[in-house]
């Protein structure tokens, strides 16, 4: 049981990425408070982990919100008296090209993948700090290191700033006892890389099966992650065994991108 006695925070844990590891977690020991924006995934997700033996909250925010995101980490800090991990997973993407990009869409992606990660980080490194320690984890993406297989620019630019905020809270926080580092998925299958998929089939007309090829092309161990991948490398990084580990962005894309 790595993460036994330990309590976790995971944003976007109502599906893909973050169902994944609020599950992992919860198998390892965790206590899990399970945050979406989607309140019907986080009540299935939290029964799940209940009906397997395991302790979770559940709570319904927006992480582009400030308030909520003081909200969250506050009840669990209430209910529990602690928070040994923070995962801030929670992401926002569409397909769409350089040229297409509006205000929009690019306020839309980094509020959520950038400034959501970055008040998430300070948010539980005010309770951290006191306890004397804590990890945090963030989800970027091999984006932010320019493959160009990403779906749009603004994302990649998002994803580019969680790799750049995760040196720089490890760098301020080391201090305090707290791990920072980030995990930079590469094609995952998701809800969210079903949904561009689907658009895409619709859009193009270009057939399912020729589409999952065409993602995993290029992947040197041939085949795509699924969730657990992520959640695998999730558990690691918040357990005991990498309390040595800070300030790094690891790719977990089967060799996709190698940098």
């Amino acid at each position: 049981m790595r993460l036994e006695d330990k309590v976790a925070l995971i944003t976007g844990a109502g599906a893909g990425i973050g169902r994944a590891s609020a599950l992992a977690m919860a198998r390892e020991g965790a206590t899990v408070a399970v945050v979406d924006i989607d309140g019907d995934k986080v009540d299935s997700c939290v029964t799940e982990i209940q009906q397997a033996g395991g302790t979770a909250l559940g709570i319904i925010a927006d992480v582009s919100n400030l308030e909520e995101i003081d909200s969250m980490v506050s009840s669990v800090v209430e209910k529990y008296g602690q928070l040994d991990v923070m995962f801030n997973n929670a992401g926002v993407t569409r397909r769409c090209k350089f040229m297409d990009i509006d205000e929009e869409l690019w306020d839309w992606v980094h509020d959520v993948n950038a400034k959501g990660v970055f008040f998430c980080i300070k948010r539980a490194a005010e309770t951290m700090i006191k306890q004397g320690h804590g990890s945090i984890i963030n989800t970027a993406s091999i984006a932010g290191r320019g493959f160009p297989g990403t779906s749009n620019a603004a994302y990649a630019a998002s994803k580019g700033a969680v790799i750049a905020l995760t040196m720089q809270a490890a760098r301020s926080l080391g201090r305090h006892n707290i791990n920072v580092n980030s995990i930079c998925p590469g094609v995952t299958r998701t809800e969210l890389m079903q949904g561009i998929l689907n658009k895409r089939h619709e859009k193009e007309g270009i057939p399912m099966d020729e589409l999952e090829a065409q993602a995993a092309r290029g992947i040197t161990i041939g085949r795509i992650n699924e969730a657990s991948d992520i959640a695998e490398m999730a558990v690691f990084l918040a357990s005991p065994a990498a309390r040595n580990i800070t300030g790094q962005s690891i790719n977990v894309d089967g060799g996709l991108v190698m940098i």
